[in-house]
């Protein structure tokens, strides 16, 4: 039976043992009624005491069997009746509370797509995303979602991709923009290349770690546990002295009355359900309770160089035409010729061109590429080829690089126009993050890297690195993941790539950049970046050091309230009856405090000064 349920199957009998004791004046049929159902439940609480027990902990339930155990010995059995109401209603607003503060994640999972239309000749024909292949042409009517990942090819248009990385500003999208599966098309119909399957798409991928973290329940659910032995106790000293000092049993059951273990059950998971509600609005799919109570106390922090400090894919950082030619000529032609390829040289000079203000996408014919070498297409009658120094046959002279670094020549109607120069980037965010880091209480940071030490060294130094251990294999990531002595634990490991997946299962919390795709890496982190942004790491941080705060608090003014409570009843002046009816007001003051996980420091904060000007 479901809390709700049992909830209402509570207030039925009650209602039916007030009608019997008011309505028919039969006090002794309404006991044996309330007596009855309050011993099936306590006996009910038992067992799962006990289970609890077996396995090694110590639970607050004790208190609410006594309790009722207690006003039923006295004959309080309408206070006996109350206290179940607010134990059965304590869980059925715990469900509650969940549902509403893990509504993000829900709305997530609700908003899937599951129909692309796949242009077949002239028609269009509806196909299950799961049956959409690489390069098919797909139409994203207005309004729709897009099915699968891909590239603009024709039409120009805005795009909500609020789900995807919380922001809830348009994003403009144009020939050669790449278009995440799960993103909402605005009022124009767009075409699209598709570049992945359904499968390795970023929305299924977030859906899929959704559905993982909801079905992960946290080992540190029940906090409160840790409070209940000497919450027990204290509860106990306190209506035992009660009892001796008065000679009175009853003041004994109203005591235990108020000693409600509701708030120490229902803050913790509550607090949990909303921090991870609120990462998945800063785009950071975070799988379990465990991995917010270990980030909010890390003390080291492991990251790997390519894809996680640095962007981890390729960018245009020099173009160079030649006389003659100028920069925003050789990007017109260069730009509008790759749009038509898939190739990782083409993305990275299309990224480039779109980013260009004055870019003009221009027609191209008699398009062909090939693989390895490059691509051709004619512009406004002129044949525009990039590629390998080879490949343009044109006289180009061989530019030397550095380390690191990639080229793309052109040349138009066979003349050599001029040169793209192309490499790995760190990320404009790293060093920021570090620093934030380190101010939330991490107290090392290092780099773990397959690369060569120089070159790890100078990326180190730019983002305030002070430990690096290049030329690592992924058992050597592990072994230095393994050997971190318990006092610089928990431990964050950092990572993008298939290399990265086993040193992410080896640390306290792994960390997986998954913003483009890294699906084995996801699957091994306890927590996913959705945004291409590593400053999320921060806040992944922070936001499990507030969730943590926020669960303390609430177990606390649990704890507090119902000594207060306490201590007033062992003077006889609350009524069992009256004492349980006060249980709610704890319950639901734990649980609205416990919801502030969902709100950020920030806004909380602002909230408060907003009131105190208004005062």
């Amino acid at each position: 039976m479901n809390h709700q349920k049992k909830f209402l199957s509570v207030l039925l009998i009650g209602a039916i043992a007030l009608v019997v004791e008011f309505g028919f004046h039969q006090p002794n049929i309404a006991r044996i009624i309330v007596t009855v159902v309050g011993a099936i439940l306590a006996l009910s609480m038992f067992i799962e005491m006990v289970k609890t027990l077996r396995s090694g902990k110590y639970g607050v339930d004790l208190l609410a069997i006594m309790s009722i155990t207690a006003t039923l010995a006295v004959g309080e059995y309408w206070a006996s009746l109350m206290i179940l109401v607010m134990l059965t209603g304590g869980d059925s607003l715990e469900d509650y509370a969940a549902n509403k503060a893990g509504s993000d994640l829900k709305n997530l999972l609700d908003n899937s797509p599951h129909i692309a239309h796949i242009k077949v000749g002239n028609k269009l024909v509806d196909t299950k995303i799961d049956q959409v292949e690489i390069d098919q042409i797909a139409v994203i009517k207005p309004g729709e979602a897009v099915p699968v990942d891909g590239i603009v090819i024709e039409g120009k248009g805005n795009f909500d991709e609020s789900t995807m990385t919380g922001e809830s500003t348009l994003i403009p999208k144009k020939p050669g923009s790449e278009l995440l599966s799960g993103t909402i098309n605005g009022d124009t119909a767009i075409t699209m290349r598709v570049t992945k399957t359904a499968a390795d798409s970023q929305y299924q991928t977030i859906v899929k770690l959704v559905q993982q973290s909801k079905d992960k329940p946290a080992h540190f659910v029940r906090m409160a546990d840790r409070y209940a032995v000497p919450f027990t106790i204290i509860s106990l000293v306190i209506a035992g002295l009660a009892w001796i000092i008065s000679k009175d049993p009853h003041r004994f059951a109203e005591v235990l009355v108020v000693a409600s273990p509701c708030p120490l059950i229902l803050a913790a998971p509550v607090a949990l359900v909303s921090g991870m509600s609120r990462s998945s609005r800063n785009s950071i799919i975070i799988k379990s309770g465990t991995s917010i109570e270990k980030m909010a106390t890390a003390k080291t922090a492991y990251f790997d160089k390519t894809g996680t400090i640095t962007a981890g894919r390729l960018n245009v950082i020099a173009v160079e035409p030649v006389a003659g030619v100028s920069k925003a000529q050789l990007i017109d032609l260069v730009g509008s010729v790759e749009i038509q390829s898939a190739h990782i040289f083409a993305r990275a000079i299309v990224r480039y061109a779109n980013d260009q203000p004055d870019f003009q996408n221009k027609t191209v014919t008699d398009f062909s590429e090939t693989t390895g070498s490059g691509v051709v297409g004619r512009i406004d009658g002129q044949l525009v080829a990039a590629g390998k120094h080879d490949f343009i046959e044109a006289d180009a002279p061989k530019v030397k690089l550095a380390e690191g670094q990639s080229i793309v020549y052109v040349a138009v109607d066979g003349k050599y126009a001029g040169h793209l120069i192309f490499a790995d980037q760190l990320r404009p965010e790293a060093p920021q993050t570090i620093k934030d880091l380190k101010s939330s209480g991490v107290q090392t940071v290092a780099m773990l890297t397959g690369d060569k030490k120089a070159a790890a060294e100078k990326i180190a130094a730019q983002v305030g690195i002070e430990n690096v251990h290049a030329e690592c294999l992924p058992q050597t990531k592990i072994d230095l993941i393994v050997k971190t002595p318990a006092k610089q634990r928990p431990l964050i490991m950092v990572g993008d790539g298939v290399n990265d997946a086993p040193a992410l299962a080896a640390a306290d919390v792994g960390i997986a950049m998954g913003a483009y795709g890294a699906s084995a890496a996801s699957e091994s982190a306890d927590a996913v970046i959705l945004k291409d942004d590593i400053s999320k790491v921060a806040t992944a941080v922070k936001i499990s050091q507030d969730t943590m705060a926020v669960a303390k608090h609430s177990v606390l003014i649990g704890i507090f309230i119902c000594i207060g409570l306490m201590l007033i009843a062992s003077t006889g002046i609350i009524p069992a009856l009256f004492g349980a009816m006060l249980q709610e007001v704890v319950d639901t003051t734990s649980i609205l405090w416990a919801l502030r996980a969902r709100k950020s420091h920030e806004k909380l904060k602002s909230k408060s000064k907003q009131n105190e000007i208004a005062a």
